[in-house]
C-alpha cells in the first residue's frame, strides 16, 4: 500500500513538472510568433531570464549550466535527426 502511495506521489510529481515545462514553452511558443522586435530572438532573451530566475532561485550556475547542456545532448535523440518538428 505504501509503495503504491508513493509511487503515485511520484507519478504526480513527475506529472507536474512536465503540465509546467508545456505551459512555458507554449507561451514562448506564442511570443514567438507574435514578436514585434525580430532583431531580439524569443528563445534567446527566455532562456537568459530562465536561467537568472533559476539562480534567483537557489540553483548553482552549475546545475543551470549542467541541466541546459544535458538537455541539448538529449535533443538529437528525441528530435530524430530533424531540425525542427515536421
Amino acid at each position: 500500500m505504501e509503495d503504491e502511495l508513493g509511487q503515485r506521489s511520484r507519478d504526480e510529481w513527475q506529472t507536474r513538472l512536465y503540465e509546467a515545462s508545456h505551459r512555458f514553452s507554449t507561451a514562448l511558443s506564442v511570443l514567438h510568433q507574435t514578436n514585434p522586435w525580430s532583431e531580439n530572438p524569443v528563445l534567446e532573451q527566455a532562456i537568459n531570464t530562465l536561467a537568472t530566475e533559476l539562480w534567483d532561485r537557489g540553483f548553482s550556475q552549475t546545475d543551470i549550466s549542467t541541466a541546459f547542456q544535458n538537455a541539448i545532448a538529449d535533443l538529437p535523440r528525441y528530435a530524430a535527426g530533424e531540425e525542427t518538428r515536421p
